[in-house]
This record gives C-alpha cells, sequence and structure tokens, in this order.
C-alpha cells in the first residue's frame, strides 16, 4: 500500500476510530477534564469578538463542508444548482466564513500565546490544537484561488472528485484513486482536518460534544444584588 493510499483510503478510518472511541473513553473516565476551560475569567479583553468570530466562522464551515461533499451530485442537480454554481457558492461561503474564523482564531491565538496569565494557565493540548486548527484554516483558504482558477475555466471536476471521495469513505467503500489527481493543496487541506479529529478527544473540544442546548428553553433567572438594610 501506497502512501495515498493509506492517507486517504485508512487514515480517515483512523482518526474516526480514535475521534469516537476516545471521546467515549474520556468522558467515562476523565469527566473532571470534560469542559472548555474558558479562560475569559483571566482576560476579558476582546474576548466575546474574538470568540463569537471563531465559533460562527468555524460552525459554518463545518456545516458548509458536511453538506457541500456528503449531498449526492444529483441532488442539486435535481434542485437546478448547476456544477459551477454549487462551486462559486463553495467559494463564496468559505471566503466569508473562512475569514470570519481566521480574524478571530489568530485574535485567540496571540491572547493564548502571549497574554502571560492565559499563557502561564494553558495547557500545551491547548496551544497545539488551537494551532492546528489555525494552519487547516489556512490550508482550506489557500485552495479558494485554486478552485476560483477551476471555475474561470469551468471545470469543477476536482469539486466533484472531493465530494465523490467523502462519500465512498461515509458509505465504507473507499476510493482513494478518486483524488490522486486533485492539486496537492486539497490533499494536504484534508489530512490537516481528519487529524483535527484525531486529536479531538485529547483536547478541550470534547466540549463539542455538551453544547447547551438545554439554554435555550431554560426559564429565564432573575438575580438581584443584596444590599444591607438602610439603619433608621
Amino acid at each position: 500500500m501506497n502512501l495515498h493510499n493509506f492517507l486517504y483510503g485508512v487514515y480517515p478510518y483512523l482518526a474516526g476510530t480514535i475521534f469516537l472511541i476516545g471521546s467515549w473513553v474520556r468522558f467515562d473516565h476523565e469527566q473532571y477534564t470534560w469542559k472548555s476551560d474558558s479562560s475569559q475569567l483571566l482576560s476579558r479583553k476582546h474576548m466575546r469578538l474574538a470568540s463569537n468570530l471563531f465559533h460562527v466562522g468555524i460552525i459554518s464551515i463545518f456545516f458548509g463542508h458536511l453538506v457541500g461533499l456528503l449531498t449526492p451530485h444529483a441532488f442539486f442537480l435535481s434542485l437546478g444548482v448547476s456544477d459551477m454554481t454549487h462551486q462559486y457558492i463553495a467559494i463564496a461561503a468559505g471566503s466569508i466564513f473562512g475569514t470570519m474564523c481566521l480574524i478571530g482564531g489568530v485574535m485567540l491565538w496571540l491572547r493564548r500565546m502571549f497574554n502571560p496569565r492565559i499563557s502561564s494557565a494553558s495547557r500545551f493540548s491547548d496551544k497545539l490544537i488551537l494551532s492546528w486548527i489555525l494552519v487547516t484554516l489556512l490550508l482550506g483558504l489557500s485552495t479558494i484561488p485554486v478552485s476560483l482558477g477551476h471555475a474561470q475555466h469551468g471545470n469543477p471536476g476536482v469539486m466533484i472528485a472531493l465530494a465523490e471521495w467523502a462519500q465512498s469513505i461515509v458509505t465504507f467503500q473507499p476510493q482513494p484513486s478518486l483524488i490522486a489527481g486533485v492539486d496537492t493543496i486539497f490533499k494536504v487541506h484534508l489530512f490537516f482536518g481528519m487529524t483535527v479529529f484525531l486529536l479531538f478527544p485529547f483536547t478541550r473540544l470534547v466540549h463539542v460534544w455538551s453544547v447547551p442546548l438545554a439554554y435555550l428553553r431554560r426559564p429565564y433567572q432573575i438575580v438581584r444584588t443584596k444590599r444591607p438594610a438602610l439603619s433608621r
């Protein structure tokens, strides 16, 4: 087996297995570490802006990839969305949300690396995963000019090949040969993206599993300041 077939035919399952089993083991044995470890109490400067940009951007990118790669090609065509329209939508959405995520991510990275209080309170895994996500994001943004060049030449072949490869992986019929001829930048981006899932159980990212959706329907809480009674 050559390296290409391993990385795009075996590695997705290796990363996915560690992602699922590792998350389960950590939840079962280390629940006290199952948290986001927010550093907002240590420094609130620009925290809300950076966090909102990063989270809105990365969530949008995740679901954009999920829908774009795993939706069968024929479904888009049945909706009247041509291959080129699909590609331009992906480029536009990736540019907008990728830039948002990059701005927020860089702000968070600078804060974690160079704010003395936050840096000293951070674990190695905190710095590693944020740095890895930013590199993955930069690689993803680097694919946009390449995709734009393909679109301008009326060539959606790479987009279709990537989608068919992703669908072959999730249906347990891996076909790494589908992306053998795509530009290297796409393949490097895929490797870094898959590795995020491999690293996931060992980092603060596990808090993603515990998104507090219940807060959306929780009754309001009224908090009043307790003041000492005025003496007469």
